[in-house]
């Protein structure tokens, strides 16, 4: 696995210079606030662990791997629910309600379910090398064919 997984994408920020200078009349825009995390490897390791504080050892139905960051679907959930995060701190009335009940109870089982990232790992065993993923199948089609899948016209309406 590469270092870029750490290498998170800045959060979209537009230059001042996309901005035509008004004179200085027009208000000062706000700042984007800063992250309280910077990766979501941090957010992981030093928020949600602590967070999500669950027995899991011989859990047959609760799957956690100690290297999360080697799982692909893993690190995509986890990200999603740091930006989440990012995001709705900031609500300061049921911004952190909307994360748990959106986005954290949504993920997390999935994350823990037995069939799901962590399948092959343990909390006991740790890290399952040996687990070979495979990708979901899926075949090649022509355009005509895609056209015709996707479309909600009958077959012989589409030319």
């Amino acid at each position: 696995m590469t270092d870029d997984l750490f290498l998170d994408e800045e959060f979209d920020d537009p230059s001042a210079d996309d901005y035509e200078d008004d004179g200085g009349e027009g208000e000062a825009e706000e700042a984007a606030p800063e992250p309280e995390f910077t990766s979501v490897y941090e957010f992981v390791e030093t928020h949600l662990v602590f967070l999500y504080a669950r027995k899991l050892s011989h859990k047959q139905d609760r799957r956690w791997c100690p290297r999360w960051f080697e799982h692909p679907e893993a690190v995509s959930r986890l990200e999603a629910l740091w930006r989440a995060y990012e995001s709705l701190r900031l609500d300061p009335g049921t911004g952190m309600s909307v994360w748990w009940r959106d986005h954290a109870d949504h993920h997390m089982p999935a994350l823990f379910a037995p069939d799901g990232a962590f399948e092959g790992c343990s909390v006991d065993r740790g890290h399952n090398t040996d687990l070979t993923a495979v990708a979901l199948p899926t075949e090649e089609m022509d355009d005509l064919d895609l056209r015709l899948a996707m479309s909600t016209l009958a077959p012989e309406t589409v030319s």
